[in-house]
């Protein structure tokens, strides 16, 4: 794609989970760089736009219309500015963000992306678990359960739930009996572990464990109605154990080591 002549270009920026120290070292020094931030409101840690230089115009997109942050964009570019939009998370996950790109190629508006920590991986991180256990599960599904944005049929919670694998689901917690509803439908039993991670990496994370069985009245109690993970399967609590990963038996052979017999 060709540069525009004002030598403008836009940067998308993963801002990660919340925690400021979790975004990347390239995203850090974007900020640093950026003429001009347009930010996911409240999704966003404020303490980021610090990074930026004193003065830098920071736009918050929470009430704003995509035609109005291409407006900032294009306004921006014309005048060969280094514009940072700044995504929770990491963009490519639920970041409405093909839209943008599509309208910068349009207008031959040099873009770029940098990738962020999700906040699904820093809830795993939270409650200390890896998804992929091996005889537990070696697969991770990550999705949401429909709303205003619609979801496939064959994508929905109780299809992808007789996998029986490792589930980490986005923007759902506020319909907590559907999802679990959905998962019970699928083939978990009600004694499937389930955690439910709300603001991930914040000072004011909050964690509560339970089972499908306890769940819902957990997260009521709670009062955790948004910005939330929702973490199920068994290697939350594989009680029947789990095998011994290959990589690190003195028994297994691989590139870098020759495995001992036993």
């Amino acid at each position: 794609m060709s540069r525009n002549k004002a030598g403008g270009e836009v940067i998308f920026v993963g801002a990660g989970p919340g925690d400021p120290e979790l975004i990347t070292l390239k995203g850090a020094r974007a900020l640093e760089r950026a003429d001009r931030v347009i930010y996911a409101g409240s999704l966003v840690n404020p303490e980021l736009l610090r990074m930026c230089r004193p003065g830098t115009p920071c736009h918050d997109s929470a009430s704003l219309t995509l035609e109005e942050v291409l407006s900032l964009m294009v306004e921006g570019t014309k005048h060969g500015e280094m514009i940072v939009r700044l995504h929770t998370g990491d963009p490519s996950m639920y970041g409405a963000i093909k839209e943008q790109f599509d309208y910068l190629e349009q207008h031959s508006i040099l873009y770029s992306v940098v990738p962020g920590v999700s906040s699904v991986f820093a809830a795993a991180a939270t409650v200390k678990r890896e998804f992929t256990l091996p005889d537990i599960s070696q697969t991770l599904i990550l999705t949401r359960l429909a709303g205003r944005t619609p979801v496939p049929e064959r994508e929905a919670l109780a299809q992808l739930a007789k996998h029986q694998t490792s589930m980490a689901i986005f923007l759902s917690v506020q319909d907590m009996g559907s999802v679990v509803e959905a998962l019970l439908e699928g083939g978990y039993s009600s004694s499937t572990p389930i955690a439910v991670v709300a603001k991930a990496s914040w000072p004011d994370e909050e964690v509560l464990f339970g089972t499908l069985e306890t769940i819902v009245a957990k997260v009521k109690a709670a009062g955790i109605r948004k910005q939330a993970q929702i973490l199920v399967g068994d290697f939350l609590d594989p009680t029947g154990g789990y095998a011994r990963s290959k990589l690190y038996d003195p028994s297994f052979t691989h590139e870098y080591r020759q495995g001992t017999d036993t």
